[in-house]
């Protein structure tokens, strides 16, 4: 946490990468206090791949379904 800047709550939502809450707090990673990560375009849960290629949330334990089209 050494890395986080406090700063007001209209700073915070100075920064795009807030979702709206006014109470982001989103260090250097793009890692917000509240577990959301900053994913290049928007703040989102984090995810990990287990074993066998699925992305799962890494909050609810649960897959996350990719309605992606490639």
């Amino acid at each position: 946490m050494d890395d986080l800047k406090f700063t007001t709550a209209g700073e915070y939502m100075k920064d795009d990468r807030c979702c709206g809450s006014g109470t982001c707090i989103i260090n250097a990673e793009g890692e917000c206090w509240c577990g959301q990560k900053w994913d290049g375009e928007k703040m989102c849960q984090p995810y990990f791949v287990n074993e066998s290629g699925v992305k799962i949330n890494s909050v609810t334990g649960k897959p996350i379904q990719d309605h992606s089209t490639d």
